[in-house]
């Protein structure tokens, strides 16, 4: 079996505007779901996949989430990447954290992601579907009809093989990206200076054929404000 890549970039610098009033003291990445923050929850399942560095981007309460950080036991070992002077966005955070991650493929991972999983763990099923010969960047799924707190209409087509097509024009689509992927960081690289959104490179992939996709076997819980945070804490029990 293919491994999990050994460094991960973890998006934990967004102001969590529709998190609050549990954001008002803190970043969204130390709400706590379950009794454990969410970094915490993102970070425990990258160092049980076999991840050994993260980096993670810090921004607002930038100060309080690195004394988090420090302060955990258990790995993966982790890298700032300070983000304090600006907010760089997804694609703009991935840019400026180049040079801490290296050339070879990086799992990138949102904190506002829980997930319970039924079969194969889904960051090993990503490792095992990773093809760099056919893809630049393959997404997490989750099918609609097993996740709470998206509020979307779907955003992508499962075609064959794992290639992803965009909902566009369509009323919906049956599976949402949940926040977890494999990718080149060599995506970014042409990218704006400044504020960047992934979002842009994937759809210039999808039109080239090289952005892919797995379903996870599993049930999603995108934790974006105080009632979805609730739902997956009353889920988790």
């Amino acid at each position: 079996m293919t491994a999990v890549p050994k460094v991960a970039m973890v998006l934990a610098a967004g102001l969590g505007t529709r998190m609050r009033p549990l954001t008002d003291d803190r970043p969204k990445a130390l709400v706590e779901v379950a009794g454990r923050s969410l970094i915490d929850h993102t970070l425990d399942r990258l160092a049980a996949s076999g991840v050994e560095t993260a980096v993670v981007n810090v921004h607002y309460f930038a100060d309080r989430l690195e004394a988090h950080l420090a302060a955990r036991t258990s790995g993966p070992r982790i890298v700032i990447s300070d983000e304090r002077a600006a907010l760089l966005e997804t694609g703009g955070g991935l840019k400026k954290a180049r040079p801490l991650l290296g050339d070879a493929p990086v799992v990138v991972a949102n904190i506002d992601s829980v997930w319970t999983e039924n079969g194969q763990p889904g960051l090993q099923a990503l490792a095992q579907a990773w093809d760099p010969e056919r893809m630049d960047v393959l997404l997490l799924l989750a099918s609609l009809d097993q996740a709470l707190g998206f509020e979307g209409s779907g955003d992508v087509f499962y075609g064959p093989g794992g290639q992803l097509t965009f909902r566009g024009d369509a009323p919906h689509a049956p599976f949402a990206y949940m926040g977890v992927h494999i990718t080149k960081p060599q995506i970014v690289d042409d990218g704006p200076d400044g504020p960047f959104s992934l979002a842009t490179s994937w759809r210039r992939l999808a039109q080239e054929g090289r952005l892919y996709g797995v379903v996870l076997d599993g049930f999603w819980m995108h934790v974006g404000d105080p009632q979805s945070r609730d739902a997956a804490q009353a889920r988790l029990g």
